[in-house]
Parts: C-alpha cells; structure tokens; sequence
C-alpha cells in the first residue's frame, strides 16, 4: 500500500489572499514549500491536492483559468523535483448547487484517492490551513494537520512519521 500527504491548494500550495483567486496574476505559488515536499515526496509519500474551488460555480473564474492554475502550480514545484500524483477539486458552492458530498469538510474525493491509488490511510496526512481540511481527512481517515495560511510546511514536517 502506498502513504500519501493530501495537500489543501490555496494557503498551502499558493498564496492566500482572503477570498477566491480568480485570475492567473493572482496565483503565487509558495516557494517555501519547494524543499519540504521534495523531501516529502522522497520519504515514499504521495502527494495529491484536494481543493474547494466553488468560484467556478459562482463564476467568477473558469474551468480554463483554473486548469491554466493547476498547470502553473505543477510546473514550478516539478522544476523543484515535485511532483503531484493527482489534482481534485470540487467546483461546487452550497448557495449556487445543491450540496455534495466532494466539497470540504466531506471526504468523498479522499476517498476516491485513497481507493485509485491504494493508499494506507494509517500512513497519511491531510495538510490544510481550514478547519475543514482537518475534518474532511480525518472523515476518511487520516490524520489532519491544520497549519496556518502560507505557513511553511517545513515547520511541520517533525509531525509526519514514516
């Protein structure tokens, strides 16, 4: 079985602004967050993202804007040596769709993840800088880590055994 860190996008992976980023020239990636993931990923550790992104609901941004994102974000940390094994995201909003089961707190997509990629749930961790990070991993299973927004993960790398 594998072990996996799911990773929580804005505030962790990128810059948190307060609200939703919506454009390209708002998405900063976190540079800080290069070496500790590298180290992660070299510890045998998965790495997948699970991201609430109801904007596209909203419509405030698009499902192009958001995949120009994604494909910004993969691009700098693999010219770090990081790799992400998987993306998913919930483009659901309460106030604009009906309510699902994929949005945070649920855990539906770490589920999916969990069961594509024969995760040992005993082994992972879920980095979030939201109470419902926390809360959608320990759903599924695995031990939530709450950090705070744009924290540097290296700061909490003594919490993750194996």
């Amino acid at each position: 079985m594998n072990k996996a860190i799911f990773l929580d996008r804005d505030g962790v992976l990128n810059k948190e602004l307060g609200d939703y980023v919506c454009t390209m020239q708002e998405f900063q990636v976190l540079e800080h967050n290069f070496k500790p993931l590298k180290e992660l990923q070299d510890r045998g550790f998965l790495l997948i993202v699970v991201t609430n992104q109801g904007g596209l609901a909203k419509g405030w941004y698009t499902e192009k804007t958001l995949q120009s994102m994604h494909t910004e974000l993969q691009r700098q940390y693999a010219a770090h040596g990081v790799e992400f094994t998987e993306i998913y995201y919930c483009n659901h909003h309460p106030e604009y769709t009906s309510n699902c089961f994929c949005r945070k707190p649920g855990s539906l997509l770490l589920e999916k993840a969990i069961a594509r990629f024969d995760i040992d749930k005993s082994k992972s961790y879920f980095i979030g800088d939201r109470d419902r990070d926390v809360e959608a991993g320990e759903k599924a299973g695995v031990t939530g880590i709450l950090i705070d927004s744009d924290q540097p993960i290296s700061e909490i790398l003594h919490l993750i055994t194996a």
